[in-house]
């Protein structure tokens, strides 16, 4: 991976198994400015077609030295104790896969979160309106999920 400042980013927020949404946020942040982002959702290509052209076989190749790099920034980006439970792993579709299905909050449990914490939320006294407000139109983007806000 060439100097990247944003894997300090993956660096400072590891993976402890609490944060499986923000860590995969700043995981795809830090693979799209690589252009690395497709590893992590479409399948690891096993075999080179016969007589297959060489462009095919430069994109082959590039695809495994991409899923080796990005398998290596996933695996450094988490606790030790996770670590262990995927670093026997080689495809990098398998182990996001598999993360999911352990780690994943889905979306109706954050925005019923969020909504709650909106609907729970009073402006102090003496507090600024302008503070209050940007509070409050943060969690009605946290509820709305990031889809609707582009």
């Amino acid at each position: 991976m060439s100097k990247n400042p944003l894997t300090l980013i993956m660096e400072t927020n590891k993976f402890n198994g609490t944060n499986y949404n923000d860590w995969l946020r700043n995981l795809r942040i830090v693979l799209d400015f690589e252009n690395q982002g497709y590893v992590l959702d479409k399948p690891l290509p096993t075999a080179l077609p016969e007589g297959s052209s060489p462009e095919v076989r430069v994109t082959f190749n590039k695809w495994h030295e991409d899923n080796r790099k990005v398998r290596s920034i996933i695996l450094t980006s988490m606790t030790n104790e996770i670590q262990k439970q995927y670093d026997r792993l080689e495809d990098v579709l398998s182990i996001m896969l598999r993360m999911k299905d352990v780690y994943a909050v889905p979306d109706r449990h954050i925005r019923y979160a969020a909504t709650k914490a909106f609907f729970g939320t009073k402006m102090g006294e003496r507090s600024s309106v302008q503070s209050h407000g940007v509070m409050m139109l943060s969690l009605v983007r946290e509820a709305r999920g990031p889809k609707s806000w582009a």
